[in-house]
């Protein structure tokens, strides 16, 4: 017998119908030592880039960078220059264009504060507006308040009169300091470190920079040899798809706030705010910190149009503008340039923000996205990571079949037909039933054999299986069209959990297509689906009767107790042409089995008997002689081929029904 005979979900062989022996569930796992391992790790890490952020800042920024310039130089490679001369050439754009946009922000700040002067008038008056609404209202209230308690306090003591001791007291004496002259050095010392630190900053940026670009497939294979070396073409795969998402994201990234940047300047310039390219150009930068940027970057635009504007229909309408500009960006064109989201949920955004900007201040606020998405790239592609993709990715945490277990249990079968309308959209009816809804059954029925699941439990799950199948009645059992391929600008891979679910066609035709059908597989008894004897084996055959019928076929479900050895006799058979048992979980060689169909088989001879054992994982139950030794006509492992075989026993019995009447 196989492993799974002895699994805890296992239904024994040798007791009777609907005895499963006691249940016996394991006791709970103490925490391993590999699990504090990993903990302190992860604290060891931590610690490492808080105390090593002098370092590893520029680095990150340089490798960050590289993504940006990385296809520049690749474009310049494919116009036959050299290694050294595109990246040199790459740099130097990026230096120059980041030049050219400093030199313009320093051109428009002096232009505007010297026409600072022209709106003092307009910004005192509305300073006092303001104050009056507000402060002033706040003093009146004050003084008021102070007056009435004034008036109730009892009149204050005078003070004593002063004695001859304090009449004679000297005045003290007033101290000054005075700082000592700096030396020459000590005020060139002042000047230019506040200069001197952000240059030498970026100048080791942009030299790792360069170094990275010219030594990419370098650094790539020392990065296999040291992590991926025992399975390299797993480990090249998942860099490379990573680098290049990751670079084509950065630069959508880029071209997307440029783009809004741009929109904001010529919005200014219409509405009449002074330094429209100057706020514009703040505004693409700010829009790389996330959620607070546009924000922050509205509040000076709105504060100076409110200047120059006696009124506020200015700031009023520079408001609107950045409001609607970031709703239209965020909400239309992002997704449209990345197919998909970021691939960060909202909440990982933030935390990643206040984590990183703990950890490196400011410039990690500005590289909390950036480098929170390559953690996530690393989770999707390496299993020992996944964790990070569960914590931070917006992919769902539990897989398909999870999720719909747990609706199950949690009684909600709104949200699981929810997820169903999602996954029907790629898949048929019958692959959704056999990857998802089978499988999270067959969880429900290793819990109810471990005895963990109780009679309410079970009640409720059965409630909320019938009414996730009803509302999935008005799907028909086709191939959707196939969406196209992802778009190779996105930032991340389908989860995981995505990835591994199969998809398979639906049986071929529909009730139209099988029109040629006999009347005898059309009546409402044409197929009898008897469930098996574990407490939720009739969903299995309430699934198989719905796809039957969206193929034209009759059917109806019996339960397991009216096909027992001392009830079978009773069970009408009438119209019966064709008799199909489900299991849930089932393993080794079931002998039972074999007894239920001869069973059946006296009181529907001549007819073909089909067995479904699904998922099937026992290696017993694949094999193709079970059929014989269980006295099956069929034996199939998915609802799938469960269909196919009716449909074929269905043509079958229509074209020998021809026969005779072409031959006459």
């Amino acid at each position: 017998m196989s492993e799974s005979a002895n699994s805890p979900g296992a239904v024994p062989l040798d007791l009777p119908d609907g005895d499963l022996g006691p249940a016996v569930i394991p006791p709970a796992e103490l925490p391993g030592l590999t699990g504090l391992l990993t903990l302190a790790v992860g604290v060891v890490i931590v610690a490492g880039l808080y105390f090593a952020r002098e370092v590893l800042i520029p680095i990150t920024v340089a490798v960050l960078l590289s993504f940006l310039l990385a296809p520049l130089v690749n474009l310049l490679r494919r116009v036959h220059l050299g290694r050294v001369p595109a990246a040199l050439i790459a740099v130097l754009l990026g230096l120059g264009v980041m030049l050219a946009i400093g030199g313009l922000i320093g051109t428009q700040i002096a232009d505007l504060a010297g026409q600072v002067p022209r709106y003092q008038y307009t910004i005192e008056r509305k300073i006092d507006m303001v104050r009056s609404l507000t402060i002033g209202r706040i003093d009146a209230i004050s003084r008021r308040l102070g007056a009435q308690f004034q008036q109730a306090a009892p009149p204050a003591a005078a003070p004593p009169a002063p004695t001859s001791e304090t009449a004679k007291a000297p005045p003290p004496m007033p101290v000054e300091v005075h700082q000592p002259t700096p030396s020459p050095l000590e005020v060139a010392e002042s000047v230019l470190m506040p200069v001197v630190n952000p240059l030498a900053t970026a100048g080791i940026v942009f030299i790792v920079t360069i170094f990275i670009l010219l030594q990419r497939e370098d650094l790539r294979d020392r990065l296999i040899r040291l992590f991926g070396s025992a399975d390299l073409h797993r480990t090249t795969v998942a860099m490379d798809d990573a680098a290049r998402r990751l670079s084509r994201y950065f630069l959508t990234q880029l071209a997307i706030n440029a783009g809004f940047g741009v929109v904001i300047a010529i919005g200014l310039t219409v509405i009449g705010v002074p330094s429209p390219i100057l706020w514009g150009i703040v505004t693409a930068l700010m829009r790389f910190l996330p959620y607070i940027g546009v924000p922050l970057a509205a509040l000076m635009p709105v504060a100076l149009s409110a200047a120059v504007d006696p009124g506020w229909s200015m700031a009023i309408t520079t408001a609107a503008l950045y409001l609607v500009a970031d709703l239209v960006t965020g909400q239309a064109v992002e997704p449209m340039m990345y197919s998909r989201s970021t691939g960060l949920s909202p909440v990982s955004v933030v935390i990643a923000a206040t984590f990183w900007t703990w950890l490196w201040g400011p410039i990690g606020l500005i590289l909390s996205t950036p480098l929170t998405l390559c953690v996530v790239v690393l989770g999707r592609h390496v299993q020992r990571l996944e964790f990070l993709d569960v914590l931070f990715g917006d992919q769902p945490a539990l897989t398909p079949v999870e999720s719909f277990y747990q609706r199950m249990l949690a009684g909600d079968p709104d949200e699981a037909a929810e997820q169903a309308e999602l996954l029907l959209k790629g898949r048929a009816l019958s692959s959704y039933y056999d990857e998802v809804a089978m499988k999270g059954l067959q969880l429900a029925a290793y819990d109810a054999a471990r005895g963990v699941l109780g009679a309410d439990r079970l009640a409720q799950i059965r409630r909320a299986m019938l009414a996730l199948f009803e509302d999935l009645d008005s799907h028909d059992d086709e191939d959707p069209e196939r969406e196209p391929k992802e778009a190779d600008n996105a930032p991340v891979a389908p989860s995981r959990a995505q990835q591994d679910l199969p998809r398979q066609d639906a049986p071929q035709g529909s009730a139209a297509d099988h029109s040629d059908l006999k009347d005898e597989w059309r009546g409402e008894s044409s197929v009898l689906c008897v469930a098996g004897r574990g407490p939720l084996d009739d969903g299995a055959a309430i699934m198989l009767r719905q796809l039957l019928q969206k193929h034209g076929i009759g059917a109806r479900v019996v339960p397991h107790d009216a096909v027992a050895r001392g009830r079978v006799a009773q069970l009408d058979t009438r119209g019966v042409a064709m008799v199909c048992v489900t299991y849930l979980e089932i393993s080794g060689s079931p002998a039972h089995v074999r007894y239920l169909l001869r069973r059946l088989r006296q009181q529907v001879p001549g007819r073909p008997m089909l067995v479904g054992f699904w998922p099937a994982d026992d290696v017993l139950l694949r094999d193709e002689g079970l059929r014989g030794s269980v006295g099956a006509d069929y034996c199939v492992t998915s609802l799938h081929d469960a269909v196919e075989a009716c449909l074929e026993a269905a043509h079958h019995a229509t074209q020998a029904a021809a026969a005779p009447v072409a031959a006459e």
